[in-house]
């Protein structure tokens, strides 16, 4: 893991550094402002400070020891917790230096009150059964148990749990702390996740994208948002198509949307009216399509859309979003997804996430089908009820924060 801080003026500035010396790849742990310090800092405006993370391309000697006395654990199922002492910074690294000491407190505080929760937890545990002096590699793996259950908790699948666990144990038993777990697993989940890919602003030519999903995961209300924050927000030139030629309803919404957002408006029957719809609207932005939502075992469906999807030319950038619910049942969502990935690649909108109160799913699909988090939605709220996905904000509820 390769931790590094960049300062700029503002933090598209800053990104485009991290992303100028360590590539492409990072991923942005934390942000903030910085003032200045020195005589006259008062005159000086503050700077925005972030925090980055990177995969190193090969990792440090495994240490299997911790990996087996943990799966071991959790497996056996333990008779409690030991006692431990938890320390205030969480460490980042096997080998902390001055500079990452801190990092570690800006990382600190996008935890929030997550480890102190977690501490609470463990002292429970620990009130209900007695120990005679347990090993610090006892107590690193009692709060490693803690973690995996509360993973579990929140529905993500066994399979990346054990997955997370594996990857602490390449730790170094003897320095393994409750903190460095802690920190380690955080890390690895955010950098899982991935940076979010949102629709682009600077363009260089006309974008068609489609929004396919299933029924009744609100693909319509999400596109209605997003169109608003185009329209409205960043002033761009957009139009409405429907290929949902299925539920007179949805195109009715979708027409409503058009005209309370003075866009064009068009139902399309055919792969020619979707050519002639991109020629006729040359001189727009952005041409959003909403697709029928269908069933992931209806091949015919399946193969209309297909075609659908390539019947756009080179002649224009294509974008395709998987609309999926965040309610939507575990074994059901991988279903979906591998549906549409049989046709095409997709980047993930979760939507309903105030109907649920777990987000493992989030995590699931995004591991399962490698495709990149865009949006999140959390009500019906037009267009205020959508957001860019935070991997940092994700993570710290997946570990049982706020």
């Amino acid at each position: 893991m390769i931790i590094k801080k960049f300062q700029a003026k503002t933090e598209e500035e800053a990104t485009s550094a991290a992303r100028r010396e360590m590539g492409d790849n990072v991923v942005i742990m934390s942000v903030r402002n910085v003032k200045k310090k020195g005589l006259f800092s008062f005159l000086k405006k503050p700077v925005v400070e972030i925090t980055v993370g990177m995969e190193e391309e090969t990792e440090r000697p495994v240490s299997s020891v911790f990996s087996d006395i943990a799966k071991q654990s959790i497996n056996r199922g333990m008779t409690g917790a030991p006692k431990t002492v938890f320390s205030k910074d969480i460490i980042l690294d096997d080998e902390p230096k001055k500079e990452e000491g801190k990092t570690e407190k800006v990382i600190e505080q996008r935890l929030d009150s997550l480890q102190s929760l977690l501490e609470k937890q463990f002292i429970k545990n620990q009130e209900k059964e007695e120990f005679s002096s347990p090993s610090e590699e006892d107590s690193s793996v009692a709060f490693l148990k803690l973690i995996y259950n509360t993973l579990i908790e929140n529905e993500v699948a066994e399979k990346y749990a054990n997955e997370l666990l594996d990857d602490i144990g390449k730790i170094d038993t003897q320095k393994a702390s409750v903190d460095l777990i802690l920190g380690n697993i955080y890390q690895k989940m955010i950098l899982k996740f991935g940076q979010p890919v949102t629709i682009p602003l600077g363009l260089e030519k006309q974008r068609v994208i489609f929004f396919i999903g299933p029924t009744g995961v609100g693909k319509t209300t999400t596109i209605a948002k997003l169109a608003s924050q185009l329209c409205v927000n960043h002033k761009k030139k957009i139009v409405l198509l429907t290929t949902d030629t299925y539920r007179i309803a949805a195109a009715e919404q979708l027409k409503t949307y058009a005209g309370i957002l003075n866009v064009p408006f068009r139902v399309i029957y055919t792969e020619d009216e979707m050519m002639v719809a991109i020629k006729d609207y040359a001189d727009y932005d952005y041409i959003l399509v909403d697709t029928a939502g269908h069933s992931q075992h209806n091949s015919d469906q399946k193969d209309a859309m297909a075609h659908f999807l390539r019947s756009v030319d080179d002649t224009v950038d294509k974008d395709t979003y998987l609309v999926v619910s965040a309610t939507t049942k575990y074994r059901d969502l991988l279903a979906i997804a591998d549906a549409y990935s049989e046709f095409t690649d997709y980047k993930l909108i979760f939507t309903k996430l105030d109907e649920t109160t777990t987000l493992g799913n989030l995590f699931n699909l995004c591991m399962h089908t490698g495709a990149s988090m865009s949006y999140i939605t959390t009500g019906q709220s037009v267009p205020d009820d959508i957001e860019v996905f935070s991997p940092q904000s994700t993570v710290k509820q997946l570990l049982g924060g706020k």
